[in-house]
C-alpha cells in the first residue's frame, strides 16, 4: 500500500507528489514495487536490500539521494516466536522522503502513522524526522520487552511443577526474542552514530532528540542484554528443576512399586502348590488378607517417617 502526505505530520494526504512531500509504502505489491521503480526513481538493489528480512541496518549517501536502513520490532503470532525485527527503510531525496516496509508494524502504521504528537503540526525536516524514527522504534523495543518479561515470568510458574520441555521450548523462544532485540539495536545505535557524525548532513540536527534516541536504544540494548543473561541462567536451572521433578515422581513410582509387591509376594507364598499349616483353616483367607494390608501399611509409615512418600 502506497499513501502519500503533504508533510512528515502524516494528517494531510494527497493523490500526487509534491515537493518535500511524506510517501509510506508498507507491504508492496509487485505492481507497486514497480512504481517505485519507475516512477519515483527507486533503484533496485535497494528495494530489494529493505524488503529483506534479514538486512542489516545501514546508511548510504549518493549524489542524488540518502538511504537510512534501520531494524523494527513487530509482533509475530503465528511461528512460535511472539516477536522479531524487521528493516524499515528511508530514502530521502531532494524532491520527496519515503519510507518503505515489508509490513505493517507499529513505527509507521499506514493508517496513522504519525511519529509526532503534536496535531496537524506540518513537518519538513526530514533528518529530525528520521531521529522521530529511531526514537519511536527505542519506546516499542522497550514495550515489547516488558510483555517478554511478563511472558516469562508465567512460564516460570508452569516449569516450577513440569516435567516436560515444552515449557523449556517457550523460554527457548523468548530467548531467540532477545537476540534479534539486541543485535538489531546494536546496529541502529550504529547508524544512529554515523547519523550524528556524518559530514553530509546539512541540516541542523535536534541535539535534544539525537539524545533522546540514543538514550531510548540505549537503555533497550541494556534490558534486552539483561534480560537474556537471566533467561540464560534461567534455562540451565530449570533444566536441572525438570530433571529433580522427573526423579521424584520416578521414586514415588518405586516406592509404591514396592508396597503393591508386599501383598503380592506374600499371595504369591500361600498359593505355592506346596503343603502348608493353612491349607485347611477357615480363617486362611482373611488372615493372608490382613496380614498383607497390616504389612502395607507399616511399609507407608515407614516411608513417611523417612520422608521418601
Amino acid at each position: 500500500m502506497i499513501k502519500i502526505f503533504k508533510t512528515f505530520g502524516g494528517y494531510v494526504e494527497i493523490n500526487e507528489p509534491q515537493k518535500s512531500c511524506w510517501i509510506n509504502v508498507t507491504n508492496p505489491t509487485s505492481g507497486e514495487i514497480n512504481q517505485l521503480r519507475i516512477d519515483y526513481g527507486l533503484p533496485t538493489d535497494l528495494i530489494n536490500d529493505i524488503l529483506d528480512q534479514d538486512e542489516r541496518p545501514r546508511i548510504e549517501f549518493d549524489d542524488d539521494w540518502t538511504l537510512i536502513i534501520l531494524r523494527i520490532p513487530v509482533e509475530v503470532r503465528n511461528n512460535g516466536v511472539p516477536f522479531h525485527t524487521i528493516p524499515l527503510g528511508i530514502f530521502i531525496t531532494r524532491s520527496f522522503t519515503l519510507t518503505l516496509c515489508l509490513q505493517d508494524n507499529e513505527v509507521l502504521p499506514i493508517r496513522q502513522p504519525s511519529p509526532f504528537r503534536d496535531q496537524y503540526k506540518e513537518i519538513t525536516d526530514s533528518i529530525n524526522f528520521i531521529l522521530r524514527l529511531f526514537l519511536r522504534s527505542g519506546n516499542l523495543y522497550l514495550r515489547f520487552l516488558k510483555q517478554i518479561n511478563q511472558m516469562t515470568s508465567m512460564i516460570e510458574q508452569d516449569l516450577e511443577k513440569s516435567i516436560k520441555n515444552k515449557e523449556l521450548n517457550k523460554l527457548l523462544k523468548m530467548e531467540k526474542c532477545l537476540v534479534y532485540f539486541i543485535t538489531s539495536i546494536k546496529a541502529n545505535e550504529i547508524v544512529l552514530a554515523k547519523l550524528r557524525n556524518s559530514k553530509k548532513i546539512t541540516t541542523q540536527i535536534n541535539e535534544d532528540l539525537l539524545e533522546d534516541a540514543f538514550i531510548e536504544n540505549k537503555q533497550a540494548r541494556e534490558m534486552a542484554q539483561i534480560y537474556s543473561d537471566i533467561q540464560s541462567g534461567m534455562m540451565d536451572a530449570f533444566a536441572s528443576v525438570i530433571s529433580n521433578n522427573l526423579n521424584v515422581v520416578m521414586k514415588q513410582l518405586t516406592l509404591i512399586s514396592i508396597i503393591l509387591m508386599i501383598p503380592t509376594l506374600i499371595a504369591s507364598m500361600f498359593g505355592m502348590n506346596v503343603p502348608n499349616f493353612m491349607e485347611d483353616s477357615l480363617w486362611a483367607m482373611p488372615s493372608i488378607i490382613l496380614g498383607s494390608l497390616i504389612l502395607s501399611i507399616l511399609g507407608v509409615i515407614l516411608f513417611r517417617r523417612r520422608q521418601w512418600l
